[in-house]
């Protein structure tokens, strides 16, 4: 895969054109309809549920609001492949997705098809924004991430799958 942008993350990532999101979805925050972050940092009301925790996730869509990184997510599962390559197949979850607060200093590493090495290297924010997507969506949907949430239900660490 061709990297579009280099892994330094200097690119800026904006709400996506509502062009990629499915009729029957919800349109992403904008900077003007952005969900309501308290002051104290607490993540968009619903995704307390996993506070404290480590979920495979898949991702439907990424954006940027106010200098704040939100990410759509539902639970998923992941099964070792073996065959004559190592890397992950995804079982896609069920159910409505959830959107969540990435902290501003949550670690973002990605690995092959979403970053540029088969191994997981950091990337910023924005370029995991950008780069998610420019995916299709249904290329969105093949892809899986391990997610670290702190006590108050932030991103805290983002780690893309090798799938193959």
């Amino acid at each position: 895969m061709t990297a579009s942008a280099p892994a330094s993350g200097q690119a800026t990532a904006t709400t996506p054109p509502t062009a990629t999101v499915p009729a029957t979805a919800t349109t992403p925050p904008t900077a003007t309809t952005a969900p309501a972050a308290p002051g104290d940092g607490t993540a968009p009301a619903g995704t307390t549920r996993w506070a404290g925790t480590k979920q495979f996730m898949q991702i439907r869509e990424g954006w940027i609001s106010g200098g704040r990184t939100y990410l759509s997510v539902r639970t998923a599962r992941k099964v070792a492949v073996t065959g004559p390559h190592e890397a992950w197949l995804i079982i896609p979850g069920e159910g409505p997705y959830t959107t969540v607060l990435m902290a501003t200093d949550a670690r973002v590493l990605l690995s092959v098809p979403l970053g540029d090495n088969s191994l997981a290297h950091p990337y910023s924010q924005a370029e995991f924004v950008n780069r998610l997507m420019a995916e299709p969506s249904s290329s969105r949907s093949r892809l899986g991430y391990d997610l670290s949430f702190d006590g108050k239900g932030r991103v805290t660490r983002l780690q893309s799958l090798y799938t193959s």
